[in-house]
């Protein structure tokens, strides 16, 4: 997939001829959103429906993972967009229109928490009934190294931050170890297909649709492999929304008791994937103050806080409470509280 950089104007012309060769040559396009990536979205409109534009400019975007894993989700089942044009060297897709109504709009909307939470969590159950639990051939693994690399971002950013002084290697070398002590406890389990950022933003309430197709998914393209709670933590200990205690007994319970898996060991995982991803969550909130000038996600860092101490007061993570509450005691747990 090569394709040299190109302007605006070239990148509206490239939309332009590929809506044409689409059959939508007449419909109105407005901008729908952009994201975090340089990847845009636009809706067309014509009398007989709507549909939607990814624009993923080469070379910093490939729309193949989405295709790929996009197409793998309808297979099973699932309320993935539908794709009905694909041009991957120019980086534009012509996608189902699945509205405006996310979870988190919904849930703002005063919408009914325990009915959306349940349909998420259904979709996830279906992935691990899948054959393979979903999985595809190639995935990378979001495992092992990979996710004590994912949570650097804590001796690389947040300790420095709280502290005044620059981490030492040392202080590094002992995290990396504290984490890899804990995952090697962590229970043997298969991998399961990971969409990545499973939450409210990301998945769409569809309730005129089925059992778990009520369940829109946005967002996957970043699939990867690993431990089965991974998506229910990003789900249900949210870093920018308090989760009800009781949603979150009543979607572990739903889950454990949909997929038969062992209650002990499970939740054994699922406590060192929800401070693995806390860990991350408050390392990259102070490298968005410090790098990017974004202070926006200072504010839900103390609840990002309170998941994290949640999840390593579990007996399998004592080594990275102790590495925690050594460098990191709670009187440095402060930055963005009132």
């Amino acid at each position: 997939m090569a394709a040299a950089p190109c302007s605006m104007s070239d990148r509206a012309r490239l939309r332009a001829e590929f809506i044409a060769r689409a059959g939508w040559a007449d419909a109105c396009e407005s901008l729908l959103a952009g994201d975090a990536s340089f990847r845009k979205y636009f809706r067309l409109a014509r009398a007989d429906g709507t549909a939607v534009v990814m624009d993923a400019p080469p070379p910093q975007e490939d729309v193949r993972p989405f295709v790929r894993i996009g197409r793998h989700l309808l297979a099973m089942g699932l309320s993935a967009p539908e794709i009905f044009a694909v041009d991957e060297v120019n980086g534009f897709l012509l996608l189902e229109d699945l509205g405006d109504n996310t979870f988190a709009r919904v849930l703002a909307g005063g919408g009914n928490e325990a009915e959306l939470y349940s349909r998420a969590i259904d979709v996830l159950v279906a992935v691990h009934a899948a054959p393979d639990h979903g999985l595809l051939p190639g995935l990378g693994g979001y495992e092992g190294d990979a996710l004590i690399d994912a949570a650097i971002l804590v001796p690389e950013w947040y300790l420095p931050e709280a502290t005044g002084r620059a981490t030492t290697a040392e202080q590094t070398e002992s995290y990396r170890a504290a984490w890899r002590q804990c995952l090697g406890a962590l229970p043997l389990s298969g991998s399961c297909l990971l969409l990545r950022d499973y939450h409210k933003d990301n998945l769409l309430w569809l309730p005129q649709r089925p059992a778990v197709r009520a369940c829109g998914l946005l967002d996957f393209q970043d699939a990867q492999r690993g431990h089965p709670s991974y998506d229910l933590v990003s789900l249900i200990e949210d870093a920018r929304r308090d989760v009800p205690l009781e949603i979150h007994a009543a979607c572990l319970d739903r889950y454990i008791a949909a997929t038969g898996l062992n209650e002990k060991d499970f939740r054994t995982g699922f406590a060192l994937m929800a401070a693995q991803r806390h860990a991350r969550i408050i390392g990259l909130f102070v490298r968005l103050l410090r790098r990017d000038g974004k202070a926006d996600y200072l504010p839900h860092l103390p609840r990002v806080w309170r998941m994290f101490e949640r999840a390593v007061a579990h007996p399998a993570l004592e080594p990275l409470r102790l590495w925690f509450d050594h460098h990191l005691p709670p009187a440095l747990r402060r930055i963005g509280s009132a």
